[in-house]
């Protein structure tokens, strides 16, 4: 028919960090799945092209190259893109991701996944026009100390969830790695496709 008017649906732009073994498949696989769905997805690399296989060794090079340096570099990689993103990050990225919704204007949502920070590390306060959800297993024992951090990020917030699952891995998102879990991962791709879609 023509005349009929055409309502596009508009759809997400987000910026997703990788965890601390670099820009595995399974990471870059996550990212692809959410393109799939008609979302853009900037994943930039903050290791300089190095990978690797354990989170041992993943820690150890970013505590080499410096924490803070890394955290800088994804706030830089912000720079060239607009403001109107949704920032994301595993474990590790979740850093620039935490830092960039809370202190960049224009945010349009924060997705933390294995990881988040205490909202005082990067201002006073969450944004209140900044939705947010957090992912983690429930017995994740690098999540231990930051769930104190995310349940006080749900209490204070306007807009946030903390969604818990049932085990004990770290980046149970990344397919490519022993730690993933197929049910736990369908489930929390759901909920952030849910999310995106109202961003």
């Amino acid at each position: 028919m023509t005349g009929m008017p055409v309502t596009l649906v508009p759809m997400a732009e987000i910026l997703l960090f990788h965890h601390a073994l670099g820009q595995t498949p399974g990471f870059l696989a996550f990212a692809d799945e959410i393109r799939q769905t008609g979302h853009v997805v900037h994943t930039p690399d903050l290791y300089r092209g190095q990978s690797f296989t354990t989170l041992e060794e993943g820690i150890f090079y970013a505590r080499e190259a410096g924490f803070g340096e890394i955290l800088e570099a994804g706030v830089r990689a912000a720079d060239q893109l607009p403001h109107s993103l949704v920032y994301a990050g595993f474990s590790l990225g979740a850093m620039p991701a935490q830092k960039l919704a809370q202190t960049r204007p224009g945010a349009r949502g924060a997705l933390l996944l294995h990881a988040c920070l205490p909202v005082s590390e990067f201002g006073d306060s969450w944004p209140v026009e900044v939705p947010v959800q957090v992912h983690a297993m429930d017995a994740d024992p690098f999540f231990e100390e930051d769930q104190e951090a995310a349940n006080a990020l749900v209490k204070s917030a306007a807009q946030a969830e903390l969604f818990l699952y049932a085990g004990n891995q770290h980046l149970f998102t990344d397919r490519s790695l022993p730690a993933y879990n197929a049910d736990a991962s369908a489930l929390l791709m759901q909920r952030v496709l849910a999310f995106l879609e109202q961003s």
